[in-house]
């Protein structure tokens, strides 16, 4: 092979996809110097789980096999010993490389290697192609004679594909793109290399998208570059990470001019397009609270997102089910003697249960007039009511980033109503969308509390 260090064919046999959780069931690894096999480490391993059955259906290996192989933790110094610092080669290399180093960690050693993906190398020499999973692959180069789906045959299989790329690319071709995957930070492999050059290093909101262009998350940075690169650079820990990065198939971002207009985009993006992996900012009106505007007798519950900003400050909790609500309105009342009954948490006329277990003042029965009752309910729900606006209409905010580059958010009662470059450009905004958002409220109130330290401009609009 023309590539002067030595490089590690490796393939690995698992329980499954998930590099944090599922298990190694075999390793094959084969030293390739100048061409050829100068050693070979290939071992079944005890994943000290049950194999699925799909995966024995897959593999052949099943869980006989393994009865009596070694723990990875058994073998995990002497491999290490092994590898050295050989460059590893693998097919969709994130895979192997993820279940090495989480395996490695379990064993209390702190396992780097260079790693060439030959998935990503294929992208790069045969661009035109569509298909570049290792099937594909053999099949286009007429490599059918490989023991498939075992970890030495698919080991193998790598080292005849690449001494066919070799036969037929010139060789300062391959040097070059394996020294600029090398050299660049880890992307998945069907994701151009050159990304990461684009991508800002500023606040602003990224949109990870999949197949047929779904939306899969949404997110936001202060710098926009590093916490994209972070996703692939922790997904060999984090099952979830693996799942995300594994179904990328485009990124897009948004530039704001700081963290606040990044989180008021992200919290608007989200319940907009739906990501599929956004699992707090996602439903609008997910949470209930107890609405009182003055002059009813008793509050009523209803969906906070069904609430307009105006109406925010009539709101008193924000919980999470009904039933949630319930149960802290009724701690409430038991706390502070009120009446459940005139409350209109319990059915019924006369006086209530509460009363006449002494845990009632009597507004039910005439002991305490209907107003103290309401001044201590309201007294006693003050806390849990969701800040009054402190303007008498809409606001500019105004936020500036270290470039000089300049935004304002049109807010009014809570609601965030769009966002533009230029002050002047406020008036184009429709702002007809003022419904109650719980985390664009909770954002706000991280920011408007004190927006001199946040370095906000505010104006009437």
């Amino acid at each position: 092979m023309a590539l002067a260090y030595p490089l590690v064919f490796l393939d690995l046999e698992t329980t499954g996809t998930r590099t944090t959780r599922d298990r190694i069931t075999e390793i094959a690894a084969l030293r390739v110097e100048q061409g050829r096999i100068v050693d070979r480490w290939t071992q079944l391993i005890q994943p000290g789980t049950r194999i699925p059955a799909q995966i024995v259906s897959l593999t052949g290996i099943d869980d006989a096999m393994v009865a009596e192989a070694p723990s990875f933790v058994a073998i995990a110094a002497s491999f290490h010993a092994w590898l050295g610092d050989a460059c590893l080669v693998a097919h969709n290399a994130r895979f192997d490389y993820g279940f090495l180093r989480n395996e490695f960690q379990r064993a209390g050693i702190d396992f780097r290697a260079k790693v060439i993906c030959t998935l990503r190398l294929s992208r790069r020499l045969d661009p035109e192609q569509p298909h570049h999973n290792l099937a594909a692959l053999l099949a286009r180069h007429g490599l059918s004679n490989h023991d498939r789906h075992r970890a030495e045959g698919d080991a193998r299989a790598l080292i005849a594909l690449w001494q066919r790329w070799e036969a037929h690319y010139p060789t300062a071709h391959i040097e070059t793109e394996v020294s600029r995957q090398l050299s660049q930070p880890s992307l998945p492999a069907h994701l151009d290399p050159g990304l990461l050059q684009s991508i800002p290093g500023r606040p602003g909101v990224y949109l990870f998208y999949g197949e047929n262009d779904l939306p899969l998350y949404i997110g936001k940075s202060v710098n926009l570059r590093a916490r994209i690169m972070s996703h692939f650079q922790s997904d060999y820990r984090h099952d979830r990470e693996m799942r995300l990065v594994r179904q990328i198939q485009r990124i897009d971002w948004r530039e704001t001019a700081g963290d606040l207009g990044a989180q008021l985009l992200e919290a608007r993006l989200v319940k907009q397009l739906l990501p599929t992996m956004n699992r707090q900012l996602r439903r609008r009106g997910e949470l209930v609270g107890w609405h009182w505007p003055q002059g009813d007798p008793s509050p009523t519950l209803v969906n906070g997102g069904a609430m307009t900003g105006s109406q925010a400050s009539e709101l008193f909790g924000l919980f999470r089910s009904r039933k949630e609500a319930r149960r802290a309105l009724e701690q409430i009342a038991a706390d502070q003697g009120l009446c459940p009954r005139v409350l209109g948490i319990e059915a019924g006329r006369g006086r209530c249960f509460a009363s006449q277990l002494g845990k009632c003042r009597g507004a039910c029965h005439g002991a305490e007039s209907l107003d103290d009752h309401e001044r201590r309910a309201r007294d006693a729900l003050a806390r849990l009511q969701v800040k009054s606006w402190p303007w008498e209409g809409r606001v500019a905010i105004g936020e500036a980033g270290d470039d000089g580059k300049e935004q304002w958010h049109l807010v009014a009662h809570w609601s965030h109503l769009g966002s533009v470059s230029r002050l002047e450009e406020i008036a184009t905004l429709d702002g007809t969308d003022n419904r109650f958002d719980v985390d664009t409220y909770r954002i706000l109130r991280r920011f408007l509390d004190d927006p001199h330290a946040s370095g906000l401009r505010i104006v009437p609009a």
